[in-house]
């Protein structure tokens, strides 16, 4: 143990699945679950962690989590969820945001790309063994698509998987992996057939062991001055066979499902906590009789910042409920608009957060390791706004996509 891991003992145990048909007693028992469990003082413990103590944190928060059931209760019960559904979800996600409470980001891939891969197109022995290691073992999860010449344009991918006998021998290189310095596995893309008609059609899905010979990780130090992505060097690493996800060469349309969960459930989160902000943020103002609030033009910045953020969240309750009527269809535009406009907001209120703050907002403060988005060190909260520009598509992408397949305009 850390001097960072907590040590919370709950006065009684807490049960917030067994409520799951009564949604007020649902809520009061998630709520009542973290009153008890959070530290009031768990990102002053994060502010300039190290790793190490960062690591043992996010696995403390995670095991808290799977004791409740509130880890994976959006898994199906077949794979050991508890199939609740989109007002539930709500609950939990506007519970945590209100607790202020931190968020499992070590595990987000485990918790939702992997699922979502995994569900419509991993094998049986994929599934229980991988997630499995997620729910009981509490694995950690990277993804590898991203390649320094195939970011924005994830198709041009080179990482190249050859198959010999039994298992596929990779070579490459892959790049903005998150957390891949403390992953277990990481869900691989790789291309198979160099000479596919369309680049989309040569590339295969793979589960890479990252303590398999020939894997190296390197981690990138951003500009926040966290090292949360990597990169990832493959040399002759072999993958067995019954580590490919479908079938070869299927793995641009697999792919697909794995980026469906960052414009999902994920965004989702983020919203409520982004909206959380918001208003605490305005009643700090009221409080202290803030000057932004005697400025016309900060006013007005602020007014639509927020009147966007409502928005937002209507959108996203309106893409969950159609996923919710129908998973396999729901949706097919909405992630994509809320993929932009959750972007768009982000950055305009860190960078107003930034401005009103004045000079004393600019200067450099230790990060809080595991806050998220809206950490109170504005300046911090700022240049990390521009990661979701970047994450699961581009905005510039995102948009080409609108134009050429909502909208039909020509290239």
């Amino acid at each position: 143990m850390t001097l960072s891991t907590p040590t919370v003992s709950p006065a009684r145990v807490f049960d917030p699945l067994a409520h799951k048909d009564d949604l007020t007693a649902f809520r009061a028992e998630v709520r009542a679950w973290l009153e008890a469990v959070v530290p009031a003082d768990w990102q002053t413990r994060m502010t300039g962690a190290d790793e190490a103590d960062y690591v043992a944190f996010q696995r403390w928060w995670f095991a808290e989590m799977q004791k409740v059931g509130l880890a994976t209760p959006h898994w199906p019960r077949d794979w050991g969820g508890a199939d609740i559904g989109i007002r539930h979800q709500t609950i939990i996600f506007e519970e945590v945001a209100r607790a202020g409470a931190p968020g499992p980001e070590l595990f987000v891939i485990s918790l939702y790309h992997l699922p979502a891969t995994l569900f419509g197109h991993g094998s049986q022995a994929q599934r229980d063994r991988y997630l499995t290691g997620v729910k009981e073992r509490g694995e950690v999860w990277c993804q590898g698509f991203s390649e320094p010449n195939a970011g924005s344009d994830l198709a041009s991918l080179r990482t190249r998987a050859e198959r010999r006998g039994d298992v596929y021998v990779v070579n490459g290189q892959k790049v903005w992996s998150s957390y891949g310095a403390f992953a277990d596995y990481c869900l691989l893309l790789a291309r198979t057939d160099f000479e596919a008609p369309k680049k989309q059609a040569g590339i295969t899905y793979f589960i890479l062991d990252m303590k398999a010979p020939g894997v190296t990780v390197r981690p990138i130090r951003q500009a926040t001055g966290q090292s949360e992505f990597c990169e990832i060097f493959l040399d002759n690493v072999e993958i067995p066979v019954a580590d490919r996800i479908g079938e070869e060469n299927a793995g641009w349309m697999i792919a697909q499902s794995t980026l469906s969960a960052e414009r999902g459930l994920i965004v989702f989160e983020l919203s409520e906590r982004m909206a959380r902000a918001f208003d605490a943020d305005l009643a700090e103002a009221k409080r202290t009789d803030a000057a932004w609030l005697k400025d016309d033009q900060l006013r007005r910045e602020f007014t639509a910042a927020y009147s966007d953020m409502v928005t937002l969240r209507l959108m996203i309750r309106a893409m969950m409920q159609e996923v919710e009527a129908d998973p396999h269809m729901g949706s097919a535009t909405l992630p994509t608009y809320i993929k932009i406009h959750f972007s768009n907001i982000l950055r305009r209120y860190t960078d107003f957060r930034v401005r009103i703050g004045g000079l004393a907002a600019q200067a450099q403060q230790p990060a809080v390791m595991g806050g998220g988005h809206q950490t109170g060190n504005a300046m911090h909260d700022f240049i990390l706004s521009y990661a979701w520009s970047i994450s699961g598509g581009t905005v510039e992408i995102l948009k080409t996509v609108i134009a050429e397949r909502v909208l039909g305009l020509p290239r």
